[in-house]
């Protein structure tokens, strides 16, 4: 690694000075190319060679991941953000709890041009790490707090009130946090919303999934795997106010029935001259690609074929599994176009 010279490898005397000279002098932007080439750490380590290498870090770094680190991360927070205030995304995603709210706070306080921020399995962070986001970082685009059961849906919908601007929100395991009135205020508030995981939020219903199909049409993902308040109501309102939907997870979600199926198959969306078009004919492309009903045991074969054939991105053969039907012993007859086509081919070729 280059910066192993200037930990003490080349000698002392002049070669020594000269060659130190050298590196300060390497142009900001150069440096900046050169650390894009080497993990975070080495990163950090650079930022100590020398006062003109750690001022061009501090100014110019704007992506940091510190999931490497296994012990007192939260320290480490605390001693760096202050330094890389033009922080633009900051993953601290780790293994087992070491964050707390001083570090998220600190964070809050020196980054407000941050737009993405990973706080998964930061168990120890309560509603007072929310409420410092929203006020210091307006600006976020994408949180991802999967995991982080303590937070609550009123700190939540207040975070939403602030950081209007979020696409991509990721809420997995927050059953405190993501409830009806919780996703109220989402739909209200973050009309740029595109991706949302609502994995395993038990006290998510209808109420807050109709709310985000008619206040985010621009949603493209949403996963409501072990959602199991939800009825076919959610999948209706979704299927009539998301037109761009690509990606449904409905694993588990044992209310949902062919009623909801059919909704989905029969989606239409109105184009700029106000014509009702089928999403089949006329965008294919912005059609579901992957759908999730692994476990939605009352769904009978014609309905899920209908979905099926009504966006060809959808797939049930070898390799492509997009349309995804484990523990549905009874749609084991549903087929994607491919899929049919390989086995008229095969059969053909017997023959």
């Amino acid at each position: 690694m280059v910066f192993s010279t200037l930990d003490g490898g080349i000698g002392g005397g002049e070669m020594a000075t000269e060659m130190t000279a050298e590196w300060k002098d390497i142009p900001m932007e150069l440096l900046l190319r050169i650390l894009k080439l080497v993990d975070d750490q080495t990163v950090i380590r650079a930022s100590g060679v020398c006062s003109g290498w750690r001022e061009a870090i501090c100014l110019g770094l704007t992506h940091l991941c510190l999931s490497w680190c296994k012990n007192d991360m939260n320290q480490l927070v605390l001693s760096l953000v202050p330094k890389f205030t033009n922080l633009q995304s900051l993953i601290l995603r780790q293994d087992k709890p070491q964050l707390e709210d001083n570090a998220v706070e600190t964070v809050a306080n020196f980054c407000h041009d941050l737009q993405e921020l990973d706080l998964s399995k930061c168990f120890k962070l309560t509603d007072r790490s929310l409420y410092a986001l929203a006020h210091g970082c307006p600006n976020l685009t994408k949180l991802n707090i999967s995991g982080c059961s303590a937070f609550t849906d009123a700190t939540l919908a207040y975070l939403t009130s602030f950081c209007k601007k979020f696409k991509s929100l990721n809420l997995c395991g927050c059953v405190r946090a993501a409830t009806d009135k919780a996703l109220q205020s989402i739909a209200y508030n973050c009309k740029e919303l595109q991706t949302l995981n609502l994995g395993w939020c038990e006290n998510v219903g209808d109420l807050g999934v109709t709310s985000l199909a008619y206040g985010c049409p621009n949603l493209r993902a949403l996963d409501l795997c072990g959602c199991v308040l939800i009825t076919d109501e959610s999948v209706i309102a979704l299927a009539n106010g998301c037109p761009h939907l690509r990606s449904l997870g409905l694993y588990y979600c044992q209310n949902i029935t062919d009623r909801a199926m059919y909704s989905l198959a029969h989606s239409r969306v109105r184009n700029k001259h106000g014509v009702w078009q089928s999403i089949k004919s006329r965008y294919e492309d912005d059609g579901l690609r992957n759908l999730n009903i692994s476990q939605c045991t009352a769904l009978t074969p014609p309905a899920v074929q209908a979905v099926c054939d009504s966006f060809p991105a959808l797939h049930t053969c070898p390799g492509r599994h997009s349309l995804i039907i484990s523990g549905c012993l009874h749609l084991t007859s549903v087929h994607c176009a491919c899929a049919v086509q390989a086995h008229r081919a095969t059969s053909t070729t017997a023959h």
